[in-house]
């Protein structure tokens, strides 16, 4: 019997720049060479005889014939993996009880940024059993059920007995349907726009106007939302312009569903924060967790956009 799918080698390489939208970061994540990423999504091209990559000033992105490929491929390489993992730990008599982790994790941010990238993860730290918690918005950091938080950076102290380490997140910047940014030349236009807003930060945009120079503007704010993705959802089917951190769409961006009509970015002085009890501080799966994450935010796109 002749195989005709492509190999694990090809279909990491190519999910892994589809997620880093950037071979030297697929590199570093997968631990090889960037020509042995390149190598591997060349010979996936040439076995589907269709380009799969693109160059933009964003970075590389998936293609219309990439994008339904990662649709076709992504879930069952995640579940393959997580197959393997459940046979070696099940039929290995010898080996020790997998390390557990369990996280509470900001909805918006776990499923758009941390979710995706998780098997990564799970690939370099096999002997890691992750559990995600549900996640409480008037969190005290006094549950028992977690290990480790990714949270909103608060108005007030943390708590004591607790560290907390900056990921990412603290920038901002203006995101809408291509079709409505058409519209927008200057700033200002975008009081003209209806202005799409999370409930829990209606200051967003005047905190970006005043950093683009509009200090006197005073923004009419139109429809909101308390959730994150119903903010971008609608966004992208054009009900106005969101203010947001771009990485959060980061996969809409490559795809040009959304755009950045301005790419300007602007600090809240939030972001968000990996927060543990100090008593986890030497535990080694909590470290290797967090210095993972820092890593995971070093090379996340559009962090590195110029502020103003």
């Amino acid at each position: 019997m002749k195989f005709q799918s492509p190999s694990l080698p090809e279909l990491h390489a190519f999910l892994a720049v589809c997620h880093h939208g950037s071979f030297s970061r697929s590199a570093q994540a997968l631990f090889v060479t960037q020509a042995a990423v390149s190598r591997a999504v060349q010979r996936l091209e040439a076995r589907l005889n269709c380009q799969l990559f693109k160059r933009t000033a964003e970075g590389v992105v998936p293609t219309e014939k990439g994008l339904e490929f990662q649709a076709l491929v992504e879930t069952h390489v995640v579940g393959l993996e997580n197959a393997t993992a459940v046979f070696s730990s099940a039929h290995n008599k010898a080996s020790k009880p997998k390390d557990k982790l369990r996280l509470s994790v900001v909805p918006t941010l776990g499923t758009r940024w941390l979710m995706p990238r998780l098997p990564q993860f799970q690939a370099a730290h096999p002997d890691v059993s992750l559990e995600l918690r549900q996640f409480h918005h008037d969190e005290n950091f006094s549950r028992d059920d977690v290990d480790l938080w990714i949270d909103v950076k608060r108005a007030k102290t943390w708590p004591r007995g607790h560290k907390h380490v900056y990921l990412l997140g603290k920038d901002i910047a203006p995101i809408c349907a291509p079709t409505t940014a058409r519209r927008l030349r200057r700033p200002e236009d975008l009081l003209n726009e209806t202005l799409l807003h999370h409930t829990n930060f209606p200051d967003n945009w005047a905190v970006w106007l005043h950093g683009a120079g509009l200090s006197k503007a005073q923004p009419v704010l139109g429809p909101g939302f308390d959730l994150g993705s119903n903010l971008i959802v609608a966004a992208t089917i054009g009900m106005g312009v969101a203010v947001i951190h771009p990485f959060i769409v980061e996969r809409e961006l490559a795809s040009g569903e959304l755009v950045m009509p301005f790419k300007q970015t602007v600090s809240t002085g939030r972001g968000y924060f990996a927060c543990y009890r100090n008593a986890h501080a030497q535990n080694p799966t909590v470290e290797a967790f967090v210095q993972w994450l820092k890593e995971q935010a070093k090379g996340t796109a559009h962090e590195s956009v110029r502020q103003i």
